[in-house]
This record gives structure tokens, C-alpha cells and sequence, in this order.
């Protein structure tokens, strides 16, 4: 056994435990499929600006220990994430607040703002939300259900907004104030000269060899080390045995223009139904650039499909079930430890990832 761990993916989850190991004095060997560190949050400088390649990535966080923990790799600047929702043209500020109520209804004070959304739940006669659409009308009203979270929704799921459970949008926030800051994090900002610099700082001094498929070669890699971290996925581990997991992907249609500024704002999210994409991110302003040149992302949400890259996973009742079968075989694996979105089949915030990291080396590394 040539290292005490084998790290399989350099990204969020695999960069904290390669590195935390190493500062518990394990030898780590990282692996990555892909030609680059830094999984989904892998930033790429195109024309001086750093390009989000896998879509935006916003760190925000209340949890300090996480925060202070992340800041020792990276300095963050105070980007504060305020998207902008275009209806046919109609710009509406998001999160939904007063600017959006105003807009929307001409009203002006946030009694006026309560009072049409309770009218409109009224009217709609919802009290106890079945689904998606009957949560969304119960919170902001029928309006802003149809111009802004009904095709958007729909467009990202791939599903009619009945056909969705009622808890994916709970986190939406709705305000009663003039705060167009989405997160409302206690902490916030992007990483200055982008996130694989910070994950590179994190694998500072470890070994990292890319390209390597680790399921390929699994036998050989698993004989190098006493145990392996794995943060692929948790199916394909199991060689999809009892199935396939489901996500949806998201595939970008990237350009550079020769001009400043195209939308004024990072992210610009198309709400109706008959715009393909969902939004467009202008990648300059997560960095207050002043580049002569912009850079714009179209997002595309899709069906995953084997070959696909992974994004959100479909956390319904088959999933679910699905996934606690997987996870009952990964408990049995005596020298694996499962880890990250992909290796727990589960959403996660940048964050979360690291908090969940750290917590495993608490219990491996002590």
C-alpha cells in the first residue's frame, strides 16, 4: 500500500479530505476523470474573466466555521447575488420583493403587496398545497406564479409544476421589503481569481493525477491505498445493479462578444415557456470586471442520460427508495467511503459540501 487514501474526484468534497488529510499526515493520492481539478465549480479564464464552466457558483453561508475554514484558501470578494427575471421583455427583481410587487400590481407599500397575494390565494381557494403550482399561487399569488415561476420551473424540471412536489419551492424567498439579496447569507462572495485557484490551494503539495477513470481501473487504483474516498457516483460504483439513479443535467452554449456589457447583471433568468433556455449568465460580474470583452453563458436544462454530466438529483419517492438500497450496500463497503453530491445523491450547497468534508475527517482523521 503505497498511500493511505485514494481520492477519488478533485473536486469541493475530495479537495477539504485530501487536504485535512494531509495536515493529519496520511499520504493521499487525488484522481479525477476529467482533465481539470475542481469538479462542477471548475473556473476557466477566457479573455481575463473567469468563466463558471459548469454554471454559476455562488458561495454563501451562515455556518462560520465553514467560512472561516474556506477563507484560508481564498479571498472572496462581496458579490451579492441579485438575478433578474425577464417575462417577454418585463424585467422583475428577484427574489420576489417589493420592486417585483410594484412592478407587477403598481403597489406600493408592503400592506398593498400582502393583501393582493392574499386575495390571490383566495381566489385560488388553496389551504393545504398539494404540488409545486399550488405552493408557489399559496405564497406569491396566481400573477407571479404565470410570469415567473411557471415556465422557468417547468422548463428546469422537465415537468408540469402539478406533477412537482410542493417542497421545491418552499425555499423560495418572498419579501415584504426593498432586499434584492437572494441569499441573505451572513457570509457571501466569489473566490478572487476564480474557484480552481482556491481548490488548487487546497490540493497544494498533494499528489493529483487527472485523466484516470477510477471505475475503469478500479482494481489496480484500490490496491495503491489502505482506503478510498469516493465522490462519483454512488450507482455507478455498483455498476447501476439495481438501476439507475435520475438527475437532470444542464448543458451551456458558451461565447465571447466584442462588447463590455451584454445584460448588466450575472444572471438573467428567462421565465416564460417559449425562451429554450432558462437564463443567461454574464460571467464578468461575479468580478466586477472592467474587460473590454463579455462572456455569456445560455443555460439549457435537460433529462439526464448515461453520458451526461450529473447535476441535480430527482429526489422523488422512487429516487429515494432507489438510493437507500444503494446506500445499504456502500455501508458494507469496509474500505469506501461515499461522499459529495454524487457519492450521497444529494443537493447540496457549496458549503454544505465543505461542512459534510470536514465532519468526515472529524470522525476518520482523529
Amino acid at each position: 500500500m503505497k498511500y493511505d487514501y485514494l481520492v477519488v474526484g478533485a473536486g469541493l468534497y475530495g479537495a477539504v479530505f485530501a487536504c485535512e488529510a494531509k495536515k493529519a499526515g496520511k499520504s493521499v493520492l487525488v484522481i479525477d476523470k476529467r482533465p481539470n481539478i475542481a469538479g462542477n465549480v471548475y473556473t476557466e479564464e477566457v479573455e481575463g474573466i473567469n468563466v463558471h464552466v459548469y454554471g454559476a457558483h455562488i458561495f454563501h453561508t451562515n455556518n462560520k466555521k465553514v467560512w472561516d475554514y474556506i477563507t484560508q484558501y481564498a479571498e472572496f470578494n462581496r458579490f451579492t447575488n441579485s438575478p433578474v427575471a425577464n417575462y417577454k421583455g418585463e424585467l422583475y427583481s428577484l427574489p420576489f420583493n417589493m420592486y417585483t410587487f410594484n412592478k407587477m400590481w403598481g403597489v406600493v407599500t408592503p400592506e398593498e403587496a400582502a393583501a393582493k397575494i392574499e386575495e390571490q390565494r383566495k381566489e385560488a381557494g388553496i389551504t393545504d398545497p398539494k404540488n409545486l403550482e399550488e405552493q408557489a399561487i399559496s405564497l406569491v399569488g396566481r400573477d407571479i406564479f404565470e410570469k415567473l415561476v411557471k415556465g422557468y420551473t417547468e422548463k428546469q424540471w422537465g415537468r408540469d409544476c402539478k406533477d412537482l412536489p410542493a417542497f421545491i419551492i418552499k425555499r423560495l424567498p418572498v419579501r415584504l421589503t426593498f432586499d434584492n439579496n437572494y441569499f441573505n447569507a451572513l457570509y457571501q462572495g466569489i473566490p478572487m481569481g476564480g474557484y480552481t485557484k482556491m481548490v488548487a490551494n487546497l490540493l497544494d503539495g498533494i499528489e493529483v493525477r487527472l485523466n484516470v477513470d477510477y471505475l475503469e481501473n478500479k482494481a489496480e487504483l484500490d490496491a495503491l491505498a489502505e482506503k478510498v474516498v469516493y465522490t462519483g457516483p454512488i450507482d455507478a460504483y455498483f455498476d447501476y445493479k439495481l438501476g439507475t439513479l435520475e438527475y437532470r443535467s444542464v448543458r451551456f452554449e458558451t461565447e465571447v462578444l466584442d462588447k463590455p456589457n451584454f445584460q448588466g447583471n450575472a444572471a438573467v433568468n428567462y421565465t416564460d415557456r417559449e425562451t429554450p433556455w432558462t437564463r443567461i449568465i454574464e460571467h464578468k460580474w461575479f468580478e466586477f470586471g472592467t474587460q473590454p470583452k463579455t462572456v455569456i453563458s445560455r443555460e439549457y436544462s435537460s433529462e439526464w442520460k448515461p453520458g451526461d454530466e450529473p447535476y441535480y438529483p430527482v429526489n422523488d419517492e422512487k429516487n429515494g427508495a432507489l438510493y437507500q438500497q444503494y446506500k445499504a450496500l456502500a455501508d458494507k463497503e469496509e474500505k469506501i467511503i461515499f461522499g459529495g453530491r454524487l457519492g450521497e445523491y444529494k443537493y447540496y450547497d457549496m458549503d454544505a459540501v465543505i461542512a459534510s468534508a470536514l465532519d468526515m475527517c472529524e470522525k476518520e482523521l482523529k
